[in-house]
């Protein structure tokens, strides 16, 4: 069974990544987002970063996000060929309120998986496993501030991730994030 649930992961990984090259979305665009990705002027997120699980949903504007308890991380940029401090709340922290398990138990809960989309269309895939500390030692953080200032170019919410050689999987101007189940 369980490499039944690998090879299905993978699939929608793969999926995903054909999806983004062709210029096609696996999700309808929200007001949020632009279609369009420009590389010399990444889109700005102008909304709230909104999160859905299943039927439940929250908006969350840069205040709101700003007022919970804030972690700082360090991660290497090796497109900045430096160490960055980010700061802003753990994505498990915004999860758990939807009602995602802070300590994912059996293949139900680890059968979850997010898809994060920034404004201009930019998708990544985690798994649940890779944004819970009770799983990973890695910290995926929603963050408001780079270095102790705004994100600027980056728009309000930029998704980092510790524990990786590149951050391929950052996503700046983050506007959406959709939590999943694979089949």
């Amino acid at each position: 069974m369980r490499p039944r649930f690998c090879h299905s992961v993978f699939a929608i990984a793969f999926l995903f990544c054909i999806s983004s090259v062709s210029g096609t979305s696996l999700a309808q665009a929200t007001p949020e987002m632009k279609p369009e990705m420009k590389m010399d002027h990444p889109a700005v997120a102008t909304g709230p970063l909104k999160i859905t699980f299943g039927s439940q949903s929250a908006e969350w504007p840069p205040e709101t996000l700003a007022a919970l308890p804030q972690v700082t991380v360090t991660a290497y940029n090796e497109h900045a060929k430096a160490s960055q401090t980010f700061t802003g709340v753990p994505l498990s922290a915004l999860l758990t309120r939807l009602g995602v398990s802070e300590k994912p138990h059996g293949g139900k809960d680890f059968r979850l998986y997010l898809v994060a989309e920034g404004a201009d269309g930019y998708g990544v895939v985690y798994s649940i496993g890779e944004v819970t500390p009770d799983v990973h030692d890695g910290t995926v953080l929603v963050a408001l501030t780079i270095d102790g200032k705004p994100l600027g170019a980056n728009g309000p919410f930029q998704l980092v991730a510790t524990g990786e050689k590149r951050p391929a999987r950052w996503v700046r101007n983050l506007a959406a994030i959709r939590v999943l189940t694979a089949q």
